[in-house]
């Protein structure tokens, strides 16, 4: 039995690719271990996104290496998004890798592994309930990934050149899937793609992921449910009003990127922050205690320091709850890619830790108006045994990109508590909530 370390990088969306080679593997007899240094094999699902992510994967790329020059006899693989946009490049600097595969085939690992030739898909691999996948979340909670692809073309980014058109997963196949999942005692659904709020529309239904989460909703055993990854033109009334079901979490993740007019315009995106306030306004007037994320860009070409204080500005008025930022990253074959670069990596990197010291205040002040309440919380595991904490989460806290609760047990407390319990929050910083169980 060969044992196989994979090592999953990016997002939640490759996460679940990474599950399915996990699955397909399985079904093959092979077994896993959580060490590379361990493994007859190493797999490593690359993310090609933007270019810190890129030295992420060589720097993974390059330990596996280490360890297979110890060891030759050990088969490294490498696959996903990075393979997918500049494979040849690759094959240059790392002839030691045994096989090469992209985002068309991890259903077919195995066959890679033996190193059977496989014929070229025509478009980005798409799972359905159907394919072989190992969910490797906590048992209470799981991804289902219900598209792939984009339809958009934002000028800064790469996605749909390497992952294609938009493909929407058939709702039956979903529903599905989350009946399955629901059977192994997860309790939260996360429906992720790179545009969910655009769900069923290549297909020709309107309102798709409302009519979605309609159905989701009657699935027994759920209990949470939370949608990734929404762009700003496309949260629309029906979207709104569904989420005032008990099981739709109130939250929202919509990147706006920027605040600027003229700099949104060069993202070929649709939104500037008079627009955008207006429409945050809108969502929390409809959905009360909504919390929302957001992603932006600073040091896009053009942004001197007039577009960079108009983004704080936006920034202190939005009071987004969770916030990312990104340094601009030039992708080839991007339409961004043919503008001069304006603002060197240092000044990037300082305007970026500028916006994340803003929003550490921000949602310190947010998280500390929980203290006091007791809150439903999603337990994951055991975060200290000896001290007896749990890690949780609350509805306002997306699974790895937010923050976590930690729950404190009383003591004398036996037995693991079950998936979904109340806490009472007693403290909290910028990101972490701490409380302790209710009983």
């Amino acid at each position: 039995m060969k044992r196989v370390a994979l090592i999953s990088l990016g997002c939640a969306k490759n996460l679940v690719d990474s599950e399915v080679m996990l699955g397909a593997l399985k079904r093959s007899g092979y077994s896993f271990v959580g060490s590379p240094e361990a493994a007859d094999i190493i797999i490593v699902n690359t993310c090609g996104f933007i270019r810190p992510a890129r030295d992420e994967a060589e720097q993974a790329l390059e330990d596996a290496l280490v360890i297979k020059h110890r060891d030759p006899r050990k088969k490294i693989i490498v696959a996903g998004c990075y393979v997918e946009s500049d494979e040849k490049r690759l094959r240059r600097l790392y002839p030691a890798v045994d096989a090469w595969t992209g985002v068309r085939s991890f259903d077919r690992i195995c066959e890679v592994l033996d190193g059977s030739p496989l014929p070229r898909p025509d478009r980005t691999f798409l799972y359905s309930d159907r394919t072989p996948r190992l969910v490797s979340t906590p048992g209470t909670w799981a991804y289902i990934k219900v598209s792939e692809g984009c339809p958009h073309r934002c000028g800064f980014c790469s996605i749909p050149l390497i992952k294609g058109p938009y493909v929407s997963r058939r709702m039956a196949s979903i529903v599905r899937e989350a009946r399955a999942l629901a059977g192994l005692g997860v309790k939260e659904l996360n429906l992720v793609s790179h545009d969910t709020t655009y769900f069923g529309r290549d297909r020709g239904i309107k309102n798709g992921l409302v009519k979605l989460l309609e159905r989701l909703i009657r699935v027994d055993g759920i209990e949470w449910l939370r949608f990734l990854y929404g762009y700003p033109e496309e949260i629309t009334e029906p979207l709104l009003d569904i989420m005032s079901d008990g099981k739709v979490c109130r939250y929202l993740d919509i990147p706006f990127q920027h605040s600027d007019r003229k700099l949104v315009r060069a993202m070929r995106r649709g939104m500037d922050g008079a627009k955008a306030l207006r429409l945050l306004y809108k969502i929390r007037a409809r959905v009360p205690g909504v919390a929302i994320r957001t992603s932006l860009i600073v040091g896009f070409p053009g942004e001197g320091r007039r577009e960079f204080h108009s983004l704080k500005r936006f920034v202190s008025e939005a009071r987004f709850d969770h916030l990312g930022v990104f340094t601009y990253s030039a992708e080839q074959g991007t339409a961004s890619c043919e503008l001069p670069e304006t603002v060197g990596a240092e000044e990037k990197e300082d305007r970026r830790a500028e916006i994340m010291a803003l929003q550490a205040d921000l949602s310190l002040a947010r998280n500390r108006s929980h203290i006091g309440q007791v809150l439903d919380v999603l337990v994951e595991g055991p975060a200290s045994p000896k001290n007896h904490i749990l890690a949780a989460r609350t509805r306002f806290q997306a699974p790895e990109v937010d923050g976590e609760t930690f729950i404190s047990l009383p003591r004398g407390r036996a037995g693991v508590p079950p998936a979904i319990v109340k806490a009472e929050i007693l403290s909290a910083g910028s990101y972490d909530l701490h409380g302790r169980l209710v009983t």
